[in-house]
């Protein structure tokens, strides 16, 4: 086993962490942008509108973890899980520094779901591509 082969494997999860964010960072930023400008635009209530972010976060966090999946090719569900934890660590951080506030239990809920959606994605993404081989 030489030296740059044992690189690689250990920035391969490093890498699939990144591209998974990152399409989840990109996703959710996208989605707001739109729903900001219906909500400008449009008649559109709270209670509509928390349903609809809800759904996007879990459809955001489901292809970030795929995408993470497909980028490591091993252990989606640890790669899955590492984005959505990183995810909710992250708007935990902005909501406590920035707000003074922490999760409440709604939230903590929300935020499960965004978890197993992104452990889903992880592990579909790590058996589509090795159905692909």
């Amino acid at each position: 086993m030489d030296k740059q082969g044992g690189e690689k494997r250990m920035n391969k999860p490093i890498v699939a962490l990144f591209y998974g964010w990152t399409v989840v960072l990109a996703i959710i930023l996208l989605t707001s942008i739109c729903l900001a400008l219906i909500l400008r635009f449009t008649e559109l209530n709270e209670p509509t509108l928390s349903t609809i972010t809800l759904v996007l976060g879990l459809i955001g966090l489901f292809v970030g973890g795929f995408v993470a999946g497909i980028k490591s090719k091993a252990k989606g569900w640890i790669t899955g899980g590492a984005i959505g934890i990183g995810f909710s660590l992250f708007i935990f951080l902005i909501q406590y520094l920035g707000y003074e506030q922490t999760f409440t239990f709604s939230q903590s809920l929300h935020h499960l779901g965004f978890l197993i959606a992104a452990l889903i994605g992880g592990i579909i993404g790590v058996n589509f591509v090795s159905q692909q081989d």
